[in-house]
């Protein structure tokens, strides 16, 4: 065994890296990978025998326009994931630079999706310190900037959809989310600006506890101007409704969301009245005010020439009436306990009895008939009472104070409660009247 494991270390040894070959007595030593190194250099110059020497190394310049050469194949072999990783990585950059007072806009190319869901519809998104929002919401709640600018703030997707359908001019929208701004006609939206916003920021300057992310800046509406629906316009009946001296918001909206749906010819509100724009009024009236047309602001002599020549005005009495002669209660709006300084200068007893004399205007029951052609109702405010211009209107046009019978100790109905009742009954009458006259019509035809 010995002399067989001698003759194996006589023939072939390997150990490490090296291999040792030995043929008999001749020891030969040779190093494999030293051999293949050797094979892979490249030689540094050839000499000839008459002296001629070719060098191989490659110039500096030479070798760089390879190394460029070879770059630019290995940028053309890139695959399309490569490709568009690079691209990505381009746009992020892009919507992550840093706001210089230039609005970065979304681009077509790095959102298509978006843009078909849009209906190509282009918007600017917001960057961080950006106040637009901000000096929008606080200044357009201000009455007078609103009648300075011509511009009120609308928000909500039911309000803002009415705007629009009514013919509405907007002009900037603000929205949180690209659901919110499909949930709108986008088709009215192509001449608007329009800015995403963080919902945080949405929160923080809406009115509501939980905002619908949609905030749009209009030119203030003309009623003169605006469409309304038809179908609404053609069940309206010859009511009118005039506001004198309310100047509670909520009440406002309110019996201006009564007069749209009592079907109102129109709403008109005098200078003692709240702004209509303003947006608790706009909330309470949900849409109202692109459903009838309202008008603002205006003085006694003006709201004559928005009634019809043959119109009774009528008032209408919150006051508890319990007492079994209606007619010995109060007016609504009438001075009372009032007493003459006995050293006042006056021609005579007569004439003081004349200034102090009040248009009479007598009571009645809102059930009975008094809406029977065009009839226009007056509303007013529980704090004002209504002006001595609606009582002698009402005394002109030979109209009643109409009140609402109520129990023992109860001292007056809220006005927004007043006017729907009142409302509702004088549609009944007048689609009452108007049915008995379609009658005898037809019986008249046959």
């Amino acid at each position: 065994m010995a002399a067989r494991m001698y003759n194996v270390s006589r023939g072939f040894v390997i150990f490490g890296e090296h291999s040792l070959l030995f043929r008999g007595h001749n020891q030969i030593l040779v190093n494999s990978r030293r051999y293949v190194r050797a094979l892979r250099r490249t030689p540094v110059a050839v000499l000839y025998p008459n002296g001629e020497r070719e060098t191989f190394i490659k110039s500096k310049e030479t070798a760089d326009k390879i190394n460029q050469k070879m770059f630019k194949q290995k940028g053309k072999n890139l695959s399309e994931s490569d490709n568009k990783y690079r691209k990505e990585k381009v746009s992020e950059r892009a919507v992550n630079k840093k706001w210089s007072g230039h609005h970065v806009s979304e681009c077509a190319e790095e959102s298509p999706h978006i843009m078909d869901r849009l209906g190509g519809l282009r918007y600017e998104k917001a960057p961080a310190g950006d106040n637009r929002l901000a000096k929008v919401s606080s200044v357009a709640r201000s009455r007078t900037f609103r009648e300075k600018e011509g511009k009120v703030l609308l928000e909500g997707r039911r309000l803002i959809c009415d705007a629009l359908s009514a013919g509405a001019s907007p002009q900037m929208l603000f929205f949180s989310a690209v659901e919110r701004l499909q949930e709108l006609p986008l088709d009215k939206l192509q001449q608007v600006k329009l800015i995403k916003v963080k919902y945080e920021d949405m929160k923080t300057w809406s009115d509501l506890v939980t905002p619908q992310g949609v905030i749009a800046i209009f030119s203030k509406p003309d009623a003169s101007r605006l469409a309304f629906p038809k179908d609404i316009r053609h069940q309206s009946v010859p009511l009118f409704l005039i506001c004198d001296n309310v100047r509670d918001a909520g009440n406002l909206g309110t019996i201006l969301r009564c007069a749209a749906a009592a079907g109102c010819d129109r709403v008109l509100l005098t200078k003692g009245c709240v702004d209509a724009w303003e947006p608790k009024v706009l909330r309470a009236a949900m849409g109202a005010h692109f459903r009838l047309p309202i008008f603002p602001n205006l003085d006694w002599d003006e709201i004559s020439e928005h009634l019809p020549k043959d119109v009774i005005v009528h008032i209408a009495d919150n006051c508890s009436i319990s007492s079994k002669d209606p007619a010995s209660a109060p007016v609504s709006g009438q001075i009372q306990n009032v007493t003459l300084d006995e050293s006042s200068e006056s021609d005579s007893d007569e004439e003081s009895d004349e200034e102090l004399s009040l248009p009479c205007v007598k009571p009645q029951v809102y059930h009975e008939s008094w809406a029977q052609k065009s009839t226009a109702l007056v509303i007013g405010g529980e704090t004002l009472e209504l002006s001595l211009e609606a009582l002698g209107l009402a005394e002109e046009t030979e109209g009643k104070r109409i009140f609402v019978p109520m129990a023992p100790g109860v001292e007056s109905l809220n006005s927004a409660m007043a006017a729907s009742i009142l409302l509702f009954e004088g549609r009944r009458q007048l689609l009452k009247v108007a049915d008995k006259t379609s009658r005898r019509a037809r019986s008249k035809m046959f």
